[in-house]
């Protein structure tokens, strides 16, 4: 049922229209340097923060041009391998906190990371392995609070793929094991999955990239670039603040867009380059460009390379956690250009009836300078070969929705101490519970899940487990079919739309099912997988 479907009827419309002018202005509060505001721009703050339901008032958020930019493009950090023997990658992976100087004057800001603390980028290093290696992580848990790791779109084991029904406590230790099968290769990313915890353990900087490399990847040795975007929520004292309503509404985006941990860095590219890009970010999406007349090829999506290259493109959307991989190319002269995260409308909920949070403008997330070069890399005209699924064996429903409890939005306290209180999200009319079994299927059989978005928002549906093939697409009652055929394990859903996917469980156990904003995650938009 649609959002304004649960508005309570008590709530007069002057009330509403109060609470999303609270709301505009704590935004702006928040964005806006404490010495900017006008003393009755205080007084009103205080005023509709105690009427809208007690939100608490936080630190303003620090300025737009708060943190440096315009720095080199930082390299990721490599997850070193342990091992000597052939075929065996074997690591160590602690998750511990570490403090970094962001703000001039201001206290050091703490962030969570994987690795050592060793002044870089607060990402995870990278684990760059191969098809048919056997991965062996051992987790050491330094963090105040249980964590997992979930290897996102990776065919690992149920038992191996740090569900939340599997945490590893406060200063435990524990050994991920998992070999890489063949037709693996592809862009994937690590991050944590312990339930209720998982927004606030990514957003504080729990996040790293994977690349499965093949032997006959065709574009092996051709120049490769790594982009993982991230966004980071700081407040002008320099602390990572708590989620509040509006983020947990619609999931956190931070102020500050970061590429390889940096704000606007730059970098050039001399002739041909092929890019990994990984949306790392909570719930922000993007939609990127290189600006008007530029153009590159995508040669991939989650699950390693298309069949077929998609020529000619001059903007792609990326929802969060999925990963694209694309072609660039410098041109025959020597250019400036932008790596552009173009406005795109999400439909943003207000409280207000019928009022939607208007889209971000245009952001520039890198500058980069394009140089021409003597590469005659010329893209082949078949990348792989994917072959469709046959016909399926069963068919499973998904039906993404929502119910918004106005009243207890509106008590004091509602968004202060942890979850809120009146929002659900929820999977085929149920908030996630652990001991609840969703949905079952059989290994090896082949399956058509339609997945429909009963929101009034954009949601990213994620499964466990396996990479799938999208059919088709309905929205308003038209159907199309997807235009090309990729192995993927996230795909948005738009408001009324529903998807159509092709996937195969291989491994009986139990496996998760979400929407990829990972505030929605916490507040019960999420499902159990029993394969048998």
């Amino acid at each position: 049922m649609i959002r304004r479907e649960f508005l309570v009827r008590g709530l007069g419309a002057a009330a509403a229209s109060m609470f999303a002018r609270s709301v505009f202005a704590q935004a702006a509060a928040q964005s806006m340097p404490m010495g900017d505001m006008p003393m009755h721009g205080m007084h009103d703050m205080h005023d509709m923060a105690s009427m809208s339901g007690g939100m608490s008032m936080q630190s303003p958020l620090a300025a737009p041009d708060a943190l440096p930019s315009g720095a080199p493009l930082p390299a990721l950090r490599r997850l070193a391998n342990e091992s000597r023997e052939p075929g065996l990658f074997r690591a160590t992976l602690v998750a511990q906190p570490v403090v970094r100087q962001l703000l001039s004057g201001q206290p050091a800001t703490q962030f969570w990371q994987y690795g050592d603390d060793d002044g870089g980028p607060v990402i995870g290093p990278l684990i760059d392995v191969n098809e048919g290696d056997t991965v062996e992580i051992r987790f050491v848990n330094r963090l105040p609070q249980p964590s997992t790791i979930h290897w996102h779109g990776l065919p690992v084991p149920p038992d191996q793929d740090g569900n939340p029904s599997d945490p590893v406590a406060p200063g435990a230790t524990r050994v991920y094991r998992f070999t890489l099968p063949a037709g693996s290769a592809g862009t994937y990313w690590y991050h944590p999955h312990p339930h209720m915890l998982a927004a606030e353990q990514v957003f504080r900087g729990l996040a790293g990239p994977i690349v499965v490399r093949a032997a006959d990847d065709p574009l092996a040795g051709w120049p490769e670039r790594h982009l993982l975007v991230s966004d980071l929520k700081l407040s002008a004292d320099g602390t990572i603040p708590a989620n509040g309503m509006m983020d947990w509404m619609n999931g956190r985006e931070g102020q500050f867009v970061l590429v390889n941990g940096a704000l606007r860095p730059r970098f050039d590219v001399n002739g041909t380059e092929r890019w990994r890009v990984w949306n790392a970010c909570s719930a922000r999406y993007l939609r990127l460009t290189l600006g008007v007349g530029q153009t590159f090829d995508q040669i991939g999506t989650d699950g390693g390379l298309l069949q077929t290259p998609r020529r000619g493109l001059t903007e792609l959307l990326l929802a969060p956690a999925e990963r694209v991989e694309l072609i660039v190319r410098a041109g025959a002269q020597p250019a400036q250009v932008s790596l552009i995260d173009a406005q795109y409308d999400r439909r943003k909920m207000t409280m207000a009836r019928g009022r939607f949070v208007p889209p971000d403008a245009d952001r520039v997330l890198a500058d980069i300078r394009l140089t021409p070069a003597a590469d005659a890399r010329e893209l082949p005209a078949r990348l792989r070969t994917i072959v469709p699924f046959g016909p399926a064996a069963a068919q499973r429903s998904v039906v993404f929705d929502e119910a918004m409890d106005m009243h207890a939005m509106h008590q004091p306290g509602a968004s202060a101490g942890g979850m809120p209180r009146g929002m659900k999200f929820m999977v085929n009319g149920s908030v996630f519970d652990p001991a609840r079994i969703t949905l079952t299927s059989r290994r090896g059989e082949v399956e058509h899940w339609t997945i429909e978005n009963r929101t009034d928002m954009d949601h990213p549906f994620h499964l466990h487990g396996a990479q799938f093939q999208v059919i088709s697409r309905e929205a308003d009652g038209k159907r199309a079919a997807e235009p090309f055929l990729a192995w993927r394990d996230t795909v948005n859903v738009r408001p009324g739309e529903s998807v159509r996917i092709a996937v195969v469980q291989r491994e009986a156990g139990d496996r998760m099912f979400h929407c990829h904003i990972l505030e929605h995650e916490s507040l019960g938009m999420m499902g159990t997988l029993r394969v048998v």
